[in-house]
């Protein structure tokens, strides 16, 4: 009963304390890889999608704990959440996760990540530095977290997504092809989209009225003909 007890008052705080990014570089490429992940699977309600969310991997441990980036789960569903307790999501670990360094993100502190990734059986881990230009990226097997050698190009086994740099920009593409955008890159392309509809519409408007104009003299010329007691059908 006193176990029991002490169980019930074990907290597990849905903050750490600490915020989400350190600048708008890290803060908008958080969104953008979560946001771009979630857009993927939108679809799918067994696949949860979270960005910096408390994870708790062992029940009664609240001090062990790391939030991801960006982190996917395949066989839970979707909804809101103010932690990822694992025992009570069917025990089911993170499949996927990701990280955007900080620039007071240390070597160590980097290494103690991959290593609770690893702990704690996450099967694919990628890091990227947007302020250096350079990702990484980790998968499981033979027990751990092993290095893949060549990232460039590499196609995530659980995501679909293929990875990529260009000048130091990450690129991350879907299986169809498309890229993941920002909001604001989104954005601009809905509104190019518009704008090129808008145009086809105002382009085809002023053919549909050129044909009209164009039928409706060849009407009075037919008619003007008639009144001159010629036929326009035998010309």
């Amino acid at each position: 009963m006193a176990i029991e007890r002490h169980a019930a008052l074990v907290q597990y705080p849905s903050s750490d304390g600490e915020p989400m990014a350190d600048n708008t570089r890290q803060f908008q490429w958080i969104v953008t890889i979560q946001g771009g992940i979630d857009a993927l699977f939108k679809d799918d309600p067994a696949i949860f999608v979270a960005g910096d969310l408390l994870w708790y991997p062992v029940e009664g441990r609240p001090d062990i704990r790391r939030a991801p980036d960006a982190m996917v789960v395949f066989g839970r569903p979707k909804g809101h959440r103010p932690s990822y307790m694992q025992w009570a999501e069917g025990n089911i670990v993170p499949q996927v996760v990701f990280e955007v360094r900080s620039p007071k993100n240390s070597h160590a502190e980097l290494e103690r990540k991959r290593q609770f990734y690893e702990t704690y059986g996450v099967e694919e881990y990628y890091l990227y530095d947007p302020d250096n230009g350079e990702l990484m990226g980790w998968q499981r097997g033979g027990g751990g977290l092993s290095v893949i050698e060549q990232i460039e190009g590499w196609v995530s086994p659980r995501l679909g997504v293929r990875f990529g740099l260009h000048d130091g920009e990450l690129l991350l593409n879907t299986p169809d092809g498309s890229s993941f955008l920002s909001y604001v890159e989104l954005a601009r392309r809905r509104e190019a989209a518009e704008h090129a509809r808008t145009a086809a519409e105002h382009a085809r408007t002023a053919a549909e009225h050129a044909r009209a104009t164009e039928h409706e003299r060849a009407e009075r010329m037919a008619a003007r003909l008639r009144e001159l007691g010629i036929n326009p059908d035998t010309l």
